[in-house]
């Protein structure tokens, strides 16, 4: 799973220039062989960092919407799927120490970043995610 997730997002980033966002929702619908819709792929475009505002990280962006779509399929309550999305979240938060773009990127940012300076981190962020809803699937929400 880990080698299937490092090279789609390599895949998806360098010959796609698709954004950690989208690439998160792309990698988790492919692990759990579930649909996104192409509304959807689209919704996420300016997903990254808030539209590049540099706020909320693309991946918890990402694995959140996959989280809704998810969890509806498999006919959660709503109060259940937020449930899901915070304990997600807080997890994600203990984990990698922030929820910020800005601050979980590698070395911030600057006018001559190299392209795709997350993609470690994104990998690392999609296969926590893939833990986390393989685990959330397997027992009750609270």
């Amino acid at each position: 799973m880990k080698e299937q997730i490092t090279k789609r997002v390599h895949d998806l980033y360098w010959k796609k220039n698709i954004n950690c966002a989208r690439t998160t929702l792309i990698c988790l619908s492919e692990l759990f062989e579930i649909a996104i819709e192409p509304q959807t792929m689209r919704s996420a475009v300016g997903l990254h960092g808030a539209g590049g505002y540099r706020a909320q990280c693309g991946i918890v962006e990402g694995a959140l919407m996959f989280i809704g779509i998810y969890l509806h399929a498999l006919e959660r309550t709503e109060d259940e799927i937020v449930s899901a999305c915070y304990d997600f979240v807080s997890a994600f938060d203990r984990e990698f120490g922030s929820l910020r773009c800005f601050e979980l990127r590698p070395t911030g940012f600057s006018e001559n970043d190299p392209p795709h300076m997350c993609e470690t981190l994104t990998c690392n962020g999609i296969e926590f995610a893939y833990q986390y809803v393989s685990g959330i699937t397997r027992h009750d929400c609270r």
